[in-house]
Order: structure tokens, then C-alpha cells, then sequence
């Protein structure tokens, strides 16, 4: 760059100054509107400041106006996307989007405003093991009427005191880290009578539009039935109000990010800014779509991996974010995340870092070679399946294609190279879970696999809250396999109590019950929340599910390849852990010498032993236990 001043917008004392990057266009402007809903606006020439930079020092009577640029692009030059509009500034901090698909979005000339922090800083996370995730969805958190919010659906709501749903639920539940799926400021609404999305919405908030913004859909009075909403200085503020609420119980803040693309149907500034820049183009220069959902983000040209990076800094040391999931993070090349990396550890050394390691290809060993984490499809696939009723994994009974006894039991020692179906180089590059936003929740694959004919008979949503013996069974050996194994665990919203989503394996685009958490299902499997807990509390209160080798777990040799036990020997104690997948078959399990206090038996788990025993102990069909010597 030519000069000191950041990208995006700049305030000195006499003036302000609007920096872009915009490397092929001839002639820049810069649009002023004093309204939002102003069609025009005052336009001043910016100046060419090299190598595709452009800068504008505007009068501070300036401040609090609208604003974007007016592109000029050459006549059929290849890979420019013409625009006869004001293009939003992607590095502005204030954006205001109409509520339509096109979003026609323009940035605001506002400072960020001081904030009192109130001593709050960073969760120094020493050790991602440590942490137990709790994958959620602001609205989703607490805008059902069982949640107890007054303001449902919201930031505020999220982290309302004394009520039932949102922050209060999980940090009672013990999880220590919270995933909250996109923040940035989002293409809610998709092109109206559309065949690939009937009701039009994106309500998860996969399609960025800003990469600095925060989304103002969650604010307190927003709709998206009005004319407009406005990311301003009141939802920076209720942003970080959240934020520090959730990190003075303890727990840690991580964001789902979005760089892989950008919103389909709006008018995304990179877009217009220089189309074959910033995205990945065909030979007939359409836009790549490896990641399925329009436009592959160029991240290996500099300033592209430049604005990730900003992006990222911004939301750690402007909001205090923790940390950091990266959604298709497979389409991000290689150097881009190495200097991720490496830029926000200089900031926070303690920052999670964590990505899909797929999208235009698979290679979680890749991400574990330069210090990323990832989600761990291995250890869901071999343990639930990857699909119901073809494709069903070890909590069945059955053996998923790709699993075997060997890589049942490396899951269990972190899913590590060079052992079976091994993935990462140390246990803490393996987030595992069984259950995300995206597929089906586990308890509807439950329901699925052991009734394959379900889908055809439309059930109500109330006929599936209800979990069968048998059903109760599978969901505890799932989440007992789950924490017990080395790595980070995570989990998803609901899955305490084998929510049901009405056996929707896609529902991102469900504003309504089919997403929103009804805490009152929980009530009816309460057991199973009370295991949850009580394996969550069994985790933290010792190291031996976080932070043994490979050699100190010892598999013990069975008949049954349904059958897994391991003794786990630390200098802080020897445990024994056994767990029968068999559906029909009781399990005899001859115990190391010694007396042994049960922690995990049946439908109990926690951290207080309920009973003494030696020499052997039965086992039931579809089962599990935790000893300790």
C-alpha cells in the first residue's frame, strides 16, 4: 500500500478517509447518500493511489452518511462485472441492507464506538481438549415460547438471566465453548418463487454479504418484514454485550465463519469490485461452484487472503471472539491458512482454530500438518453412520464401509496416523461429534435406522419426542462413545435430549419449529439430559478422556467385534471403559484386578461412584460403563 491507512474507512482529526482496493477499473467515485433510501447520491471522484488502490479524504460533515462505490468498468473486459449502482465497501464496519434478496446494501461513515469491557478479555484456552462445544443458532437458542425469553430470538435473549433456554441451558448443561453458527451480516432472503428454495429464506446465514458487520436479525424489534435493517453502532454494542456475558460464566466464544463464498443473489461488493479477482472462474468464465453454492472465493490472490484475515482480526479483537470454525474450509488454499493462523495467534495465542476439512476435496491430515483442527467425520460415520437406513455405524450393531474394529478403537485414541482410518497427527486436531446443523439430528437418525419406513408415514413432530427403550439405549452409548473419546467433543444444539427436527436432514432454510429449540422435549427425556450432563462433569473432572496416549490405552481382546472395552492407565489413576453395540447379546468383562467404582452404568453417568466391584460384571445388549480402579 502507498500510504498508512487501512482499507475501509479511516477518522483523523479535519477528516475521513475511505480506502478500497479495486485493481482493474479505470476511475473510482465515491457515492454519499444522506439517507439510507436515498436513490442517488453525491459523488466525488477517488483517487488512484497504485497498484489497485484507491483513496478519498471526505469533510467530517460527512460523518454518519451512506456511502458505496461507482465503478467503471472497461467495455468487455474479461472477468468484470459491470454495475450501474453504488457497490457496497467491503471492509465497512456499518452496513444497511433492504429486505429483499438483492439487499442493495451501502456502508455507513461511523467511527466504532469506545467500549467498556469491563476487565473482559480472551478465554485462555490452554488446551482445545479441555473443551466441551456447544454448536447452536442464535434465534434458534431461545425463540420458542419454552425457552422463557423475553426477547426471543435475539443477542440479548441469548444471554437473558434466569430463564430456561439459550446461555442459561448450556452453562448449566457444563460445556465450556459455545459454536454460534454465522454472525456476519447475511442474504436471508433468496429470489421469491424459486424451485431450488420455496420459502426463500437462508435462516442459518451461509451466504455472506458483509465479512464485517454483524447481522442485525438478531437484534431486539428487528423483522425481516420491514423496508430495511440496519447493522449500526447498537448491534456492535449488543454483540459484545453477549460476548462478555457468556465469558464471565467461563465460557468460550467460537463463530462460524464463511469464506469460501459469498451470498448467490445480492449484490455482494467483490461481485463488482473485480469478479475474477475474488472468485474462482470456468474456462468460459462462469463462476466455479465446488463448494455447491455459487461462487468459489479466490483466497490465493493476496488481497483476498488479505481481507480473510482482516475479517478474522477484526471479529477477535473487536468483538472478543475466541475462536474461529471455518465453514468448506477445504476451498481455502493451503498459504491462506498457514498466514490465518499465524496472524491470529500474534493477537490471541490462545485462539481455537478449527474447519470442514472438504470442499472442492477432503484432507484433514493437510490441516493437521499446518496446526488446524477439524471436524471429524470419521469417528460420526463409524460411530452413528453416515446415513440411516443404507449406511447405519457401530451404535446399530453394524459396521459403517469405511470402519472396522481397528479404526473403531484408534476413534477412541484420537483418530490418529498412522493406525486405522487415522487422520491427524495429535488428538487435538480431532473435533469429534456425531451430530451438526447439517444432516440429521441424531436422534432422528435414530428413529430412521430402526424404523426405515418412517419417513413414508409423515409423523408429527410430537410422535418422535418420545424416545423407546430401545431408542434411549442407542442415544447413551452414542454420547458415551462420544466423551470418552481423546479430542475436542462437540455438540449440537438439542442433542442432549435426541431433539427431533421432523426427520428434516436440510432445514437451513426453516424460520420456524422445525430449528427452534423446544426445551419442553427435553422434559420428556430428561434421563438423557441427566447422562449428558453427568458424562460432561465425568470429563472435566479427570484427564484421562482428554489427555491419555496411545500407549495408555490398552484395548482389551473379545470374541464380539461389537464389543470394545480399553483399560486407560495414567499416573493419575487406572480406568476401564466397555461398551456393547450388540442388540441381542449380553457382554461378560473380566476386570483387571482390584475393586473398581462404577461412574457410568445404565441410564446413570457423574462424577460420584455408585457401587463397588470386582472380578467380572455383565454387560447388556446396547450398553455401556466407566470404572475406575
Amino acid at each position: 500500500m502507498t500510504d498508512s491507512y487501512p482499507l475501509g474507512c479511516s477518522f483523523t482529526t479535519g477528516f475521513i478517509v475511505v480506502k478500497m482496493f479495486c485493481p482493474r477499473s479505470p476511475n473510482v467515485e465515491i457515492e454519499l447518500f444522506r439517507r439510507f433510501e436515498d436513490p442517488t447520491g453525491r459523488r466525488i471522484p477517488m483517487v488512484s493511489m497504485g497498484d489497485g488502490f484507491w483513496e478519498v479524504r471526505l469533510e467530517p460533515a460527512f460523518l454518519g452518511w451512506y456511502y458505496g462505490f461507482r465503478i467503471t468498468a472497461i467495455a468487455d473486459t474479461e472477468g468484470f462485472e459491470a454495475s450501474d449502482f453504488a457497490v457496497l465497501d467491503p471492509y465497512a464496519h456499518f452496513v444497511s441492507v433492504t429486505n429483499d434478496h438483492i439487499q442493495h446494501p451501502k456502508g455507513r461513515l461511523l467511527p466504532d464506538e469506545p467500549y467498556d469491557w469491563e476487565g473482559d478479555t480472551w478465554i485462555a484456552i490452554e488446551d482445545p481438549r479441555d473443551l466441551v462445544i456447544y454448536e447452536t443458532h442464535i434465534k434458534d437458542a431461545t425463540a420458542h415460547a419454552s425457552a422463557g425469553s423475553q426477547y426471543p430470538g435475539t443477542y440479548q435473549g441469548f444471554v437473558e438471566p434466569g430463564i430456561r433456554g439459550g446461555l442459561e441451558h448450556i452453562a448449566a448443561l457444563g460445556c465450556n465453548a459455545i459454536e454460534l453458527l454465522p454472525l456476519h451480516l447475511y442474504a436471508y432472503k433468496e429470489p421469491p418463487d424459486n424451485d431450488w428454495n420455496p420459502l426463500a429464506r437462508n435462516h442459518w446465514g451461509y451466504m455472506s454479504t458483509s465479512f464485517f458487520a454483524p447481522e442485525p436479525r438478531y437484534m431486539l424489534g428487528a423483522s425481516t418484514d420491514e423496508p430495511a435493517r440496519h447493522s449500526d453502532p447498537s448491534t456492535h454494542r449488543a454483540v459484545k454485550d453477549m460476548v462478555k456475558e457468556i465469558h464471565k460464566k467461563g465460557i468460550a466464544v467460537i463463530v462460524d465463519v464463511v469464506y469460501n463464498h459469498v451470498s448467490n443473489y445480492d449484490r455482494n461488493p467483490l461481485k463488482y469490485i473485480d469478479k475474477a479477482y475474488y472468485f474462482r472462474l470456468t474456462i468460459d468464465g462462469f463462476y466455479r461452484s465446488d463448494s455447491g453454492c455459487g461462487n468459489d472465493f479466490k483466497s490465493e490472490n493476496p488481497m483476498s487472503r488479505q481481507l480473510i484475515i482482516d475479517s478474522v482480526l477484526y471479529w477477535a479483537q473487536t468483538f472478543h471472539i475466541d475462536g474461529f470454525r471455518f465453514d468448506l474450509g477445504h476451498l481455502l488454499d493451503k498459504e491462506t491458512l498457514i498466514a490465518i493462523r499465524e496472524a491470529l495467534l500474534k493477537v490471541n495465542p490462545h485462539a481455537v482454530l478449527f474447519a470442514e476439512p472438504w470442499g472442492g476435496g477432503y484432507n484433514p491430515t493437510m490441516f493437521s500438518e499446518i496446526g488446524w483442527s477439524t471436524w471429524n467425520d470419521q469417528i460420526r460415520n463409524g460411530v452413528k453412520g453416515s446415513e440411516p437406513v443404507s449406511q447405519p455405524g457401530f451404535i446399530f450393531g453394524k459396521w459403517h464401509p469405511e470402519s472396522t474394529r481397528m479404526s473403531l478403537e484408534n476413534y477412541i485414541r484420537g483418530t490418529l496416523l498412522p493406525a486405522a482410518n487415522g487422520r491427524y497427527h495429535h488428538p487435538a486436531h480431532s473435533v469429534n461429534y456425531l451430530e451438526s446443523h447439517d444432516g440429521y439430528t441424531l436422534g432422528d437418525f435414530i428413529c430412521l435406522t430402526l424404523n426405515p419406513t418412517l419417513a413414508s408415514t409423515n409423523p408429527s413432530r410430537e410422535m418422535l419426542v418420545p424416545l423407546s427403550d430401545h431408542e434411549l439405549r442407542i442415544a447413551r452409548l452414542a454420547a458415551l462413545y462420544l466423551f470418552i473419546s481423546q479430542g475436542v467433543p462437540m455438540m449440537h444444539t438439542g442433542q442432549e435430549w435426541s431433539r427431533t427436527k421432523s426427520l428434516d436432514h436440510n432445514s437451513y432454510e426453516k424460520d420456524d419449529i422445525t430449528n427452534y429449540l423446544v426445551y419442553s422435549d427435553a422434559d420428556v427425556n430428561a434421563g438423557l439430559v441427566s447422562y449428558y450432563r453427568g458424562l460432561i462433569a465425568l470429563r472435566a473432572h479427570s484427564d484421562v478422556f482428554r489427555r491419555a496416549t496411545s500407549e495408555q490405552i490398552q484395548f482389551h481382546r473379545y470374541d464380539d467385534s461389537q464389543h470394545i472395552t480399553a483399560t486407560i492407565t495414567m499416573p493419575t489413576g487406572s480406568w476401564l471403559v466397555s461398551m456393547n453395540a450388540n442388540p441381542t447379546q449380553t457382554q461378560v468383562v473380566h476386570l483387571p484386578p482390584g475393586y473398581w467404582h462404577v461412574l457410568v452404568s445404565g441410564a446413570h453417568a457423574g462424577v460420584e461412584p455408585i457401587a463397588t466391584i470386582g472380578g467380572i460384571v455383565q454387560l447388556p445388549p446396547i450398553s455401556g460403563m466407566v470404572l475406575r480402579k
